[in-house]
């Protein structure tokens, strides 16, 4: 929605992975995105979300903090359902969400305020490894496309140092990016649990990250660290997710979103 002073947004966030959402039908250009998305000069976020609510489903479209455009956001996906559920119903919500890597239908569960939503994300596609050299050895990923590249290692000995410098080499590794996760069985559990560090393409290190989870769950499936159909618990330093991957690969997630606030962006 837009006045004579500006749009209209809400800031919403998944595990701490923030948004913010408007409704248009076209991004803004990356100079305005980054400026919007600045945590001292602009709104703060690690992107936005524009819903076009003009076709037959809702469709989102993301960017990035950087400007850029990635394929998909499951944060930020389960953030727009979300966003949609409180224009149609104070109940629970079914929805199909149009986005660059496809519909993904949605459950929005809300009472009090609280949402919490599982989408069905499609079935994951193992593509073939990835090694990168940098400080000075060469480090393996599994790659992982879920609607947008991850690349993954459960190799437990990384220190975060270590990520802050492999991390950002990782990432720029093949054209147009990947994200990056480094992971971590935990055992003991009542299920089973994976701890998760994130690394964004195009934005860094956040507190979650919602097809990476996903990646992850189908990697480790793919890898017999988990069984296919079990429920995992994908901890990110945001939060867990509970993810689920079939025989298919097929993959359902499902985890919280919350309206932080409302607010107008400026015309500039």
């Amino acid at each position: 929605m837009t006045s004579a002073l500006g749009t209209a947004f809400e800031k919403w966030e998944g595990l701490g992975n923030d948004f913010i959402i408007v409704e248009l039908p076209q991004p803004f250009d990356p100079e305005r995105t980054r400026l919007l998305c600045d945590r001292h000069r602009g709104i703060g976020a690690d992107g936005i979300l524009f819903v076009d609510r003009s076709g037959p489903h809702p469709r989102m479209i993301v960017t990035n903090a950087d400007g850029s455009r990635p394929e998909m956001c499951g944060n930020g996906l389960r953030c727009v359902a979300a966003f949609l559920a409180t224009r149609m119903s104070t109940g629970n919500v079914t929805l199909t969400i149009a986005t660059d890597a496809g519909n993904k239908h949605c459950i929005v569960e809300q009472a009090d305020g609280q949402f919490n939503v599982a989408v069905d994300m499609g079935a994951a596609r193992i593509t073939a490894p990835l090694e990168v050299t940098a400080s000075g050895k060469i480090h393996t990923f599994t790659t992982v496309d879920v609607g947008n590249p991850h690349a993954i290692t459960f190799d437990s000995g990384y220190t975060d140092s270590d990520i802050d410098r492999i991390a950002p080499t990782a990432a720029t590794a093949i054209p147009g990016g990947t994200n990056v996760e480094f992971c971590r069985m935990i055992e003991g559990q009542s299920r089973p649990r994976i701890d998760v560090v994130v690394w964004e393409r195009g934005v860094g290190r956040t507190l979650a990250c919602g097809t990476g989870a996903c990646a992850v769950a189908a990697a480790a499936c793919e890898a017999n660290r988990i069984r296919f159909g079990e429920p995992v618990d994908v901890a990110l330093p945001g939060g867990t997710l509970e993810i689920t991957v079939d025989t298919q690969r097929n993959i359902r997630m499902k985890g919280p979103a919350r309206r932080v606030f409302r607010g107008e962006v400026m015309a500039v």
